[in-house]
């Protein structure tokens, strides 16, 4: 049977209010990304997930703790990260925004590239193929692990998913569907 996942974004942070990527910075949840967690219980039916997948990055998990917490289990995992910018992590959006598709094959200096963040969602998409078949998913993570499920499962390629991510777009949804056929 195929897999069924819900993706989401993790709610705003306070180095998104201040035009800072934060990549593999660690950063927490500004008070409107708290706000934006909890709201999306009534946005979306909770009850159907049989499991609730995050980045172990703390926006992620909190994230997903304010929204799922105590309806369903909630696994860190590390492979659903935001692209490590290296030397970039923590930089201002104005700088590293410009640069992001310059590194689809290339890695940031001491960082990763979006093929790197592309081979760990792959491998990630092959545990949930052995052990979730038929299941209902969710993903609380970030831009770059959700470009890549838009290459691997939407069959795009990274310029196309570049250009259609919504927050280029401007088309922030409570949740984007994806499903791994069986």
């Amino acid at each position: 049977m195929a897999i069924k996942i819900i993706y989401f974004v993790h709610g705003t942070t306070t180095d998104n209010e201040q035009e800072i990527s934060s990549g593999w910075k660690d950063v927490e949840l500004s008070d409107l990304g708290v706000k934006q967690s909890i709201e999306l219980k009534d946005k979306v039916d909770i009850s159907r997930f049989d499991v609730v997948f995050c980045s172990d990055l703390k926006r992620a998990m909190h994230s997903a703790e304010l929204t799922f917490d105590g309806t369903v289990p909630i696994k860190p995992d590390a492979r659903l990260r935001e692209c490590s910018y290296g030397d970039y992590n923590g930089k201002s959006s104005e700088i590293v925004e410009p640069i992001q598709e310059e590194h689809i094959d290339k890695p940031f200096s001491n960082g990763e590239s979006y093929e790197d963040v592309k081979k760990r969602i792959s491998d990630f998409l092959d545990d949930l193929k052995k052990n979730y078949d038929g299941k209902h998913i969710a993903i609380v993570a970030h831009k770059a692990p959700q470009l890549a499920l838009n290459v691997l499962l939407k069959n795009m390629t990274w310029n196309e998913a570049f250009a259609n991510d919504w927050r280029k777009t401007k088309s922030w949804q409570p949740g984007w569907k994806y499903e791994i056929p069986s």
